[in-house]
């Protein structure tokens, strides 16, 4: 007669039989060995807050220097950011005790400043889920797109699934400018992707309990929801903010009167508007004011200069110009760039005004070539030089003129 061979009931017993090679399981025990397994899981996961070193602000930026040229007023609001979560977390409420606040923080920069770049380095150091997510995929609820709530459905895959560990870590939602109200003019259509997504933010910056779809919302309508309360999930939003220097400038010259009034407009800095920022620049761009009283901490990420990108190129852990000489050591040939290339290629990216993402598509266009042909030949060193690199760039730009 069948029977379960680890509690021993027969099968008319048990509602399920699994049979395996030599035995069987019933529907019961498979059921309290998953809780086993999953317990087991929860004391072995690598998200315990009692094992964590608390980096003071000043170790988490010396970590992000290492890979993140420059940016340093961004570096020390993220550093503090951070820090700061951490000391809440390790903080145990009592009656009597102040209870610490979370400080969300936002990021402004141009593109190729390296927002989402600081969010992936500040990843690995973190002791605490981390997860990163575009805004610009979000919809309301209802409309074709991702819902609100599979921000921390990231998070929960992030926490492999344990909730306690999801409800401490942190979230960076990048390309937060996408969700901007698009006008304040009355439509007959909806913004489904712009101040309706902001209302749906609301709730999950501030803290509230939120029933999360573990597979994802629409796909899985079965599906039980994991409770998951963002009271503890420090959110990081990044964004371009493309033509908010608009805004900061008109804010800049309005109600100037008087003599003392022309000087201080003598010193602003044309060049770097960003550094001015203000809540009230994030308002007149399109975020409503509930969603930046939830965005605490606002800071602003330079304009990269020739000085800058050049560093950038060669500076860093995993700088470009490393990554290249990586790639061909692997095919036992040593690659070099003259001191006259890495200039020039600086010079093409402040031309083309991409910003550091710009440095490694010039990169491409000059070695395309090189790393073709010589994987197939007997190749043992390789130099790129001005003229090499300037006679593909030419071509490039050529072959670009002729398709427009």
């Amino acid at each position: 007669m069948d029977k379960c061979s680890f509690c021993g009931r027969p099968r008319k017993e048990t509602n399920m039989l699994i049979a395996g090679i030599s035995g069987f399981i019933c529907d019961s025990c498979a059921e309290q060995a998953y809780a086993i397994v999953e317990e087991e899981f929860k004391k072995n996961s690598n998200f315990d807050m009692g094992q964590v070193k608390l980096l003071k602000p000043i170790e988490i930026k010396t970590f992000l220097d290492q890979y993140v040229i420059g940016q340093d007023e961004a570096k020390k609001y993220l550093s503090v950011a951070v820090y700061n979560h951490y000391k809440r977390l390790k903080q145990t409420i009592a009656t009597d005790e102040v209870e610490i606040e979370k400080s969300n923080i936002i990021l402004v920069g141009e593109t190729g400043t390296g927002k989402t770049l600081l969010a992936r380095t500040i990843a690995r150091m973190l002791h605490v889920p981390f997860t990163i997510v575009d805004a610009t995929v979000l919809t309301e609820a209802g409309y074709v797109g991702e819902d609100i709530e599979s921000i921390l459905t990231r998070l929960l895959q992030a926490a492999d699934y344990n909730v306690e560990a999801a409800e401490k870590g942190i979230v960076f939602i990048d390309e937060i400018d996408k969700i901007a109200r698009k006008s304040d003019n009355p439509s007959i259509t909806r913004d489904v992707s712009g101040e309706g997504v902001q209302q749906g933010l609301l709730k999950l910056l501030e803290g509230a309990v939120v029933n999360v779809p573990p597979q994802g919302g629409r796909k899985h309508p079965e599906q039980k929801m994991i409770p998951v309360n963002t009271k503890n999930i420090l959110f990081i939003c990044g964004g371009a903010f493309d033509g908010i220097q608009k805004k900061i400038a008109q804010r800049l010259n309005t109600g100037v009167v008087g003599y003392n009034a022309s000087i201080s407009k003598e010193k602003i800095d044309k060049d770097n508007l960003l550094q001015y920022i203000a809540p009230q620049d994030l308002k007149a761009f399109g975020l409503i004011p509930e969603i930046i009283g939830r965005l605490p901490i606002l800071t602003y990420l330079s304009p990269l200069d020739k000085n800058a990108l050049r560093r950038v190129l060669t500076e860093p852990k995993n700088s470009i110009i490393k990554q290249y000489v990586k790639l061909f050591a692997m095919d036992k040939i040593t690659l070099s760039f003259d001191e006259e290339v890495l200039d020039y290629i600086v010079d093409k990216a402040i031309e083309f005004k991409l910003g550091a993402r710009g440095l490694r598509s010039i990169c491409e266009t000059i070695i395309m070539d090189y790393m073709f042909e010589t994987p197939s030949k007997k190749t043992a060193k390789l130099a790129v030089t001005l003229d090499y690199a300037r006679k593909k760039i030419e071509k490039a730009n050529r072959a670009l003129l002729k398709a427009s």
